[in-house]
């Protein structure tokens, strides 16, 4: 067992609270002690939750040891299903109630209640929380599925051709990274096609609405740590197939409109007509992203050292987007879904580097700082790694905070996701001809700090130049080290005359008769404060 800080992923009870708080009828009653309701925080601290996840807490404490706690489980059972009346209900223990074996899912299968009660064994000391969320999305709709599911050998009737295409969108959650926008975009692609959404889940779905997935064509797996074991068990038992690319970048959502076409039997040729790969401009592609990636300022970033760390479904989207589409080098690879290693090791192994599979964030950051990265992409994690190494980052994928779940309109898959991935992933480098231009013109006779500003009149700027001298001299004041005096000429030039001047006030202020480069960085630290 490991003390840590940070974790990337919860106990898998965590993971079925993301099913049940997604869902819209759905109850989890958790046999859990005194204290375990902080994950409710989880939901309206950090996505912003108008209301309490739906789940019901058994909290025993430790005077109840000494009695009967599976007592607690049947109290909390009933009383969550008399006050909130589900369409069915989960239970499952925490991670600390599994130690007493109380059986709590067994329990609540024997008191008979008139709607589905799924009971979930998540073992909490050797899963993880994507893992509990796929299982429970899992098992709640196989035992909502259970009359329906054909015979062996049954072949799946073809689709009346007087329809549309359905097709459902499975695996997006709450907490995961951009969903709720992600779907949109996909149904934008999907009636692009001509195809239906049949049902999205569990994002925003009914018990009733999991019940109708198998009126659908296909299914589309958004997010595979959480839908691939469903989407596969529909496979096998009702012959749906499943899309397997994530359309996330402008060439994978091409291919994802290719997939998807191709389960549907529609001509994607309409959609596709302006995105000919290598050749998408302004005017042709759906997306700008391929030609801002082409624009003049952007080759500026072409060949930057780019490390991806993520889960396993973002991180390998991501590593295209970098190597494919912004002329990036990827220098590290990884993801600390060890279910998903076989994947990212595939990845990684095309861009000639060595698979990162782990949890410990300091292996993370141990991997980050030798590889020594010019961007980051990642979680929080590495937000606050890349933050300590001084290295830029944008967030890719979960775990969130507050910040990755914006207000506005902001998906990542889709040619709208390539825009939006372009913006957060180009500014943290501070790109840009500005940055040309302070490095051409830094030493320049007109770019110095007693040039006046080129739009100000002579006179006034002469009045400036002269009172700013008098300034310095009147007085005086302290006196400039050749080195303090190389380190003000790299600040830019339209604020180096308040930092030269702040930092002469310092300087007097403790009676400083020179200033150095370490008088400058103190002047700087004392005026940011």
């Amino acid at each position: 067992m490991q003390l840590t800080l940070w974790t990337y992923e919860g106990p898998p009870h965590i993971g079925a609270m993301r099913i049940a708080t997604s869902m819209r009828d759905l109850h989890y009653v958790l046999h859990a002690p005194q204290g375990d309701t902080y994950a409710d925080l989880l939901f309206t601290m950090i996505e912003r939750q108008d209301r309490r996840p739906p789940v019901t807490y058994t909290t025993f404490q430790a005077r109840d040891l000494g009695g009967s706690t599976a007592e607690l489980v049947k109290a909390a059972v009933a009383e969550a299903f008399e006050r909130f009346r589900p369409a069915a209900l989960l239970v499952g223990d925490s991670c600390t109630a599994e130690l007493i074996q109380d059986q709590s899912g067994a329990l609540a299968a024997g008191m008979q209640l008139p709607i589905p009660v799924v009971a979930l064994e998540l073992p909490a000391y050797s899963k993880k929380e994507n893992w509990g969320a796929a299982e429970t999305f899992y098992h709640l709709v196989r035992a909502l599925l259970a009359d329906q599911v054909p015979a062996p050998g049954s072949k799946r009737p073809p689709r009346d051709p007087a329809r549309r295409p359905r097709a459902n969108l499975l695996g997006p959650t709450v907490l995961g990274f951009r969903c709720r926008d992600d779907v949109t975009e996909i149904r934008r692609l999907l009636d692009a096609l001509g195809i239906d959404v049949n049902v999205v889940a569990p994002l925003g779905a009914s018990v009733d609405d999991l019940r109708r997935l198998p009126d659908a064509d296909f299914n589309i797996d958004l997010y595979p740590e959480v839908s691939r074991t469903l989407t596969g068990w529909l496979n096998r038992s009702f012959g749906m197939p499943a899309t397997r690319t994530i359309p996330m970048g402008v060439g994978a959502t091409r291919d994802f409109i290719a997939e998807v076409a191709a389960l549907a039997g529609v001509d994607p040729s309409p959609l596709l007509g302006g995105e000919t790969p290598g050749a998408a401009g302004r005017s042709s592609s759906a997306s700008r992203q391929p030609w801002y990636a082409r624009s003049v300022d952007s080759t500026y970033l072409t060949g930057k050292r780019v490390f991806i760390f993520a889960d396993a479904t973002h991180a390998i989207a991501a590593a295209r987007i970098a190597a494919e589409e912004m002329g990036f080098t990827v220098v590290g690879l990884g993801c600390y879904a060890r279910d998903f290693a076989r994947d990212v090791r595939e990845a990684a192994a095309r861009y000639g580097v060595e698979a990162l599979i782990s949890d410990d964030y300091l292996e993370v950051e141990k991997a980050i700082a030798a590889a020594a990265p010019e961007l980051v992409l990642g979680t929080q994690m590495e937000r606050h790694i890349a933050k300590r190494l001084g290295i830029a980052c944008a967030v890719i994928s979960s775990p969130i905070h507050v910040q990755d779940v914006p207000a506005r309109y902001s998906p990542v898959y889709g040619f709208e996701g390539a825009n939006v991935l372009f913006d957060s992933w180009v500014h943290p480098l501070v790109m840009g001809l500005e940055e040309h231009l302070l490095q051409m013109f830094r030493d320049d006779f007109e770019f110095n700090d007693a040039a006046p500003a080129s739009h100000l009149p002579a006179v006034a700027a002469q009045t400036m130049a002269v009172a700013e001298l008098g300034m310095s001299d009147a007085d005086d004041g302290p006196a400039w080290t050749a080195d303090g005096e190389r380190e003000l000429k790299k600040i830019p030039f339209f604020v180096r005359g308040k930092a030269r001047r702040n930092t002469e006030s310092y300087a007097r202020s403790r009676g400083l008769s020179t200033i150095t480069v370490e008088t400058l960085y103190d002047a700087k630290a004392h005026f940011a404060r």
